[in-house]
């Protein structure tokens, strides 16, 4: 290809994963089927995109190499504290759930399609893994359980390298002599893999984990030497034995997220971000090198090997895993439920078919009795099935689990409460008032504060506190955010709610992280507007701050609500009040919240409910006016919140 037409096709494969993920993000679906749906229409449907034309011998270590980023990111997310009494659950699942599920799958490939059995093995051993790539985006729109979501995002991220492992072994035995020798060549090799790995990835972890504790390593230089390292490690574990580097990657993510006064969290940033990208293009590559006319082949016997998967294999490994706890069966049942296969799936039937392949043409050209069996059995393999197998169940598992598992959790009760409720960071006399209105207008708020007077206070309004550093590993484990989709900085401290603001970005998202100014906004080039970019949304008016409304509040201020109709707008509201009367926040008649911030132009429309805080000497003189102008049938419109 010329060189133009490759960075075409790149540039190309990157603006659509980008597209894929915001439409995904928009509609709250998984990414994975547009992503699907993209690959399919650039490859086969279009011919744009040939990514064996682009990429050459360069295909099978790009994905490689991008799965093992993927499960190292995946892997600085699993820390042990956060599994403590699910230990049971989680290694069942991974271990005999993981021989259960394989056995149940390669029965039914062999049954339901014809395929011999070396290839069932092969198969099931690949779609034994259920993968973070779509269950992590699963688990957002579901909002399960705590103890739902730690399982099964554990389970996906550990079962992965597993998968991969024992589609090696499946592999090796192929292509050896089925007998009694070569069982005992991959039990070899299972055990030799397996003690390699985890020793190259547990060193190597711990010796990057020493680096940075000890400051040898420049912080800047965090983000990029990881990535390197995850590199190494990949191909020096493959170097000393096949396809094991993936084992060693996830040792190594789990070796360093647990060991202590190791900050990962920038690290974890940077490889969420490469993950997005390169599971998003991943995808879209794999989808393009689909063969229609191989979908066609399968018929449909291959939707029973679907069925069987989803509705025997899945539930019967669920319930040996989760036997004798204390799990409710609401979680057994969800835990049975979701389990979709993703990136892992695709790139290993990926790989194995074409070195299926690539070894069925080396062995064409032997002329031995033996080779020429051989060569038989890997016609009769059809490998070129896996890849196309593969992603039907991925489809299958994607869609049908994504339109069901909401709707199930919510029936069993085992799903979290809408995202709706409010963290407060400073329970200040103004973060108390603004905390109980919300709460009457049927909000949930959770105080936090290191002052017990400013605590000790919101209880006696009937407030829920949390007392402690926001931002300390004890509010990590402690703070119960279940319910929770916003955060409001308002401590009389900038550094409190600048912390604050950058804790928990990454825990509500960008666009719900609220700050209130310490003091009006200083001259150009003074410290509070070098600092404005690292706090949150600003609230309420441009010249808002905390200690204007704590010193509105002690000349005798109140917050009042307004409920608009057709009669009386926030237009006339706005005549009828001056401008020292601080807008807090909004309810559409949806029950959604709108607070006010100096980048969210807010006009009220008929049916909503405005919140505001209105000074002392204006009260009488507002209400008197707003009953004059308003007719009968409308109700007192500035009622105090008490």
């Amino acid at each position: 290809m010329h060189d133009d037409d490759v960075i075409f096709a790149l540039a190309g494969i990157g603006l659509i994963s980008i597209l894929c993920q915001w439409f995904a993000w928009r509609v709250k679906l998984p990414a994975i089927l547009f992503l699907l749906l993209a690959g399919i229409l650039v490859g086969p449907g279009t011919g744009l995109l040939n990514p064996d034309e682009l990429f050459g011998q360069l295909l099978l270590p790009i994905i490689s190499l991008a799965v093992a980023v993927i499960l190292f990111e995946g892997s600085l997310t699993l820390k042990f504290k956060e599994i403590q009494g699910l230990q049971v659950v989680v290694r069942r699942l991974v271990t005999t759930g993981v021989l259960v599920t394989w056995i149940i799958i390669a029965l039914a490939t062999h049954w339901l399609l014809d395929f011999s059995w070396k290839l069932s093995f092969l198969f099931g051993a690949i779609t034994v893994v259920t993968g973070p790539t779509v269950v992590v985006p699963m688990l957002r729109t579901v909002r399960p359980t705590a103890n739902i979501a730690k399982i099964l995002r554990w389970e996906g991220i550990v079962i992965d390298p597993i998968g991969a492992f024992l589609g090696l072994l499946v592999f090796q035995f192929i292509i050896s002599e089925a007998d009694s020798e070569a069982i005992g060549q991959t039990l070899i090799i299972f055990f030799k893999t397996l003690l390699l790995s985890s020793c190259i990835g547990a060193i190597a972890g711990y010796g990057f984990g020493r680096l940075i504790r000890n400051h040898s390593l420049p912080e800047y230089l965090h983000n990029i030497a990881a990535l390197a390292l995850v590199f190494g490690v990949f191909a020096a574990s493959n170097a000393v034995e096949h396809e094991s580097g993936l084992i060693a990657v996830t040792i190594m993510g789990i070796t360093l997220t647990n060991m202590k006064q190791v900050p990962t969290d920038d690290i974890l940033n940077f490889k969420e971000s490469l993950s997005v990208l390169l599971i998003s293009g991943l995808f879209i590559i794999l989808a393009a090198r689909i063969n229609f006319s191989l979908f066609m082949a399968l018929g449909w016997k291959a939707a029973g090997v679907f069925l069987v998967i989803q509705f025997i294999a899945r539930p019967i490994k669920a319930f040996l895993a989760t036997r004798g706890t204390s799990l409710k069966l609401g979680e057994k049942i969800m835990i049975g439920w979701i389990a979709p296969r993703g990136i892992v799936a695709a790139a290993t039937a990926a790989v194995f078919a074409l070195r299926l392949q690539e070894h069925s043409d080396q062995v064409k050209n032997l002329a031995d009795s033996q080779s020429s069996h051989l060569l038989t059995d890997l016609e009769y393999l059809q490998a070129d099935l896996l890849v196309p197998l593969t992603f039907m169940i991925i489809i299958g598992t994607v869609v049908l689990q994504s339109i069901t598992s909401r709707f199930i959790a919510q029936k069993l009760g085992v799903s979290e409460p809408e995202a709706k409720g409010i963290l407060i960071v400073g329970a200040n006399p103004f973060g108390r008032q603004l905390g109980v209105a919300l709460r009457d207008c049927g909000f949930d708020v959770l105080m936090a504060d290191t002052s017990w007077g400013h605590i000790r206070a919101a209880r006696m309004d009937g407030l829920q506190t949390y007392f402690g550093n926001i931002v300390s590993e004890h509010a990590d484990q402690h703070l119960e955010l279940i319910g929770i989709g916003h955060m409001l900085a308002l401590s009389e401290y900038p550094e409190i709610n600048q912390l604050a603001c950058q804790r928990y970005r990454a825990e509500f998202g960008r666009q719900a992280i609220y700050s209130i100014q310490a003091e009006n906004n200083s001259p150009t080039g003074s410290r509070s507007n070098f600092s404005m970019p690292l706090i949150g949304r600003s609230l309420f008016n441009t010249d808002s701050n905390i200690k204007q409304l704590l010193a509105m509040l002690n000349n005798g201020a109140k917050i009042h609500k307004t409920i608009f109709t057709e009669q009386y707008t926030f237009q006339h509201f706005n005549q009828h009040h001056p401008e020292t009367t601080a807008l807090l926040f909004a309810v559409p008649p949806n029950g959604s919240i709108k607070f006010f911030s100096q980048d969210n132009d807010i006009t009220p429309k008929p049916g909503w409910m405005l919140v505001s805080l209105m000074p002392a000497e204006t009260e009488d003189v507002n209400q008197s006016t707003e009953t004059d102008d308003a007719p009968e049938q409308i109700m007192e419109l500035a009622t105090s919140i008490p």
